[in-house]
């Protein structure tokens, strides 16, 4: 009973060793850490920049009598773009975007 237990422990040990992960764990660790400690400072600072970005657009809505492409042009850059920076964004394979699309108001 001893040996095809053994057996066995040896058995999936030897698997796990081949079921290894394509990049380093070390690195992905890293970079999931890195990414953390900067929304610690990015989230809050987007979240306030959306939230001031978006009260102004209703001030140019009300200003403007109801314009709307006006307003669209204030928020769309400010509420817009990325509010969670992930590893992927920090290893450069994705963008980071503070602001939003660009809106050209045409009337």
């Amino acid at each position: 009973m001893w040996k095809r237990v053994t057996v066995l422990v040896v058995a999936v040990c030897c698997l796990a060793q081949m079921a290894r992960a394509q990049e380093d764990f070390g690195t992905d660790a890293a970079y999931g850490s890195l990414a953390v400690l900067a929304n610690v400072f990015y989230m809050p600072a987007k979240v306030v920049y959306a939230a001031i970005g978006g009260l102004t657009g209703c001030l140019v809505y009300l200003v403007t009598i109801g314009n709307e492409g006006a307003a669209i042009a204030t928020w769309s850059p400010s509420i817009g773009g990325t509010y969670v920076v992930t590893p992927a964004m920090l290893r450069g394979e994705e963008s980071v975007l503070f602001n939003g699309a660009s809106y050209s108001v045409s009337d």
